[in-house]
């Protein structure tokens, strides 16, 4: 059986400055936009593990990210913040709808 492998957009990440005030899903959205890399790595990675199996976790995508990084390149490791991890789980569940199973999802409480 053979598999392509995943595309992998490791360039390094923009950081975003961000009022104090702003809500998480406010600095969520603002590096989203500076680094939408991210989300197609993700995008990416979860097509192949899904051409295979029926659930993918998107924490688990974080750390491939982080470890492919580090193995990758000699500059920062990707610095993915953990409370984002439900809002790329909902991000890829919007841009690919028939995720929607194979992606858990809990109550979102941060706004």
């Amino acid at each position: 059986m053979t598999t392509t492998q995943a595309e992998l957009d490791l360039s390094p990440l923009v950081h975003v400055e961000h009022d104090l005030e702003a809500t998480l899903a406010e600095r969520f959205t603002a590096f989203h936009l500076a680094n939408p890399h991210v989300a197609d790595t993700l995008e990416s990675l979860a097509d192949s593990w899904l051409l295979l199996h029926d659930r993918i976790g998107v924490k688990a995508l974080f750390e491939r990210c982080r470890w492919e990084s580090g193995i990758q390149t000699r500059g920062d490791i990707w610095r993915l913040n953990n409370s984002w991890t439900s809002f790329y789980a909902r991000l890829l569940i919007e841009r690919r709808p028939e995720w929607q199973d194979a992606i858990s999802l809990r109550e979102q409480r941060a706004a």
